[in-house]
């Protein structure tokens, strides 16, 4: 995204948006500190969430859900991300449900997953399952892997799999847009997910992630201490719609998760979001589990 395009000064002067202009000592600074955080991210995650994973076994991952949670938020601080998540009012903490969020880079799962106040798991490209220990990671986790389009036989045992893992009351996160940003906005979002939503009857938490794009960033190595929001937004119930509904349910999903990432950026919105939110700061390290 172009620099002319941001309004919001501390926005457009986020070290992620200068890297051209800045001084080869912090360039230096920032290149160093991007690779020792990297090494400590993966020193930290492997070994104690294969350990988390493996306790899984012997363990009801439920109540193994606590420790997890601790160990995404402390990656996400020794990266240098300032966390704060705000719930809608109208959004529902006790039913199972399809949340659909923006997708700016592999930290992603790490934020979400220290934001949502649920038992969740998420729905996975096949492909991703095939990297070494991080696919054997995930399949043990419980995600579910989405196959790509063509393959009948492994989009009904997708279809299985999903109903399976609402019915046992774990929700589940779709990154609908299909891949990560370009520019910081949200892409459209692939149907599939509301299709799902209507056929199984179960309901829709919209997400957005916001700030992400400026702490990291497809194709770019470099990570940048920021502040991220997630906003999460009233639940959207399917009840009672059709296939023929499904179009408008995403258009609703869709405006839900752009609107916060547009007024981050300085695009004009019909409404300010913040105004909806619970204004008090929800700190990842203090959410209620």
């Amino acid at each position: 995204m172009s620099n002319n395009t941001f309004i919001r000064s501390d926005i457009r002067n986020h070290p992620s948006h200068n890297w051209s202009s800045m001084s080869f000592i912090k360039k230096a600074y920032y290149a160093l500190r991007s690779g020792f955080v990297w090494l400590a991210s993966f020193a930290f995650f492997f070994p104690v969430c294969s350990f988390l994973v493996l306790l899984g076994a012997f363990i009801d991952p439920r109540k193994n859900d606590r420790p997890q949670r601790w160990l995404f938020r402390n990656i996400l601080r020794v990266a240098g991300v300032d966390l704060e998540t705000r719930y809608s009012p109208g959004f529902d903490r006790e039913r199972t449900s399809f949340f659909v969020c923006n997708h700016v880079d592999i930290w992603d799962a790490f934020i979400i997953y220290a934001a949502i106040p649920q038992f969740v798991r998420g729905l996975e490209h096949e492909s991703h399952f095939k990297v070494p220990a991080y696919g054997w990671m995930m399949r043990r986790f419980g995600n579910v892997p989405v196959p790509p389009e063509g393959n009948l036989a492994k989009y009904k045992q997708m279809m299985k799999l999903t109903r399976e893992t609402l019915d046992n009351g774990v929700s589940l996160i779709v990154f609908a847009e299909g891949t990560r940003t370009r520019d910081g906005r949200v892409g459209s979002l692939n149907p599939g997910v509301g299709r799902m939503a209507v056929q199984f009857g179960y309901p829709i938490a919209p997400m957005s992630i916001v700030g992400a794009y400026e702490f990291s960033k497809k194709g770019d190595w470099k990570l940048f201490p920021s502040k991220i929001t997630v906003y999460i937004h009233d639940t959207i119930e399917t009840e009672g719609l059709g296939k023929n509904d499904v179009e408008e349910l995403m258009n609703r999903v869709h405006a839900a998760v752009a609107r916060p990432v547009d007024e981050y950026y300085g695009i004009r919105t019909d409404s300010n979001v913040a105004d909806r939110f619970d204004r008090r700061p929800h700190r990842s390290s203090r959410q209620p589990l």
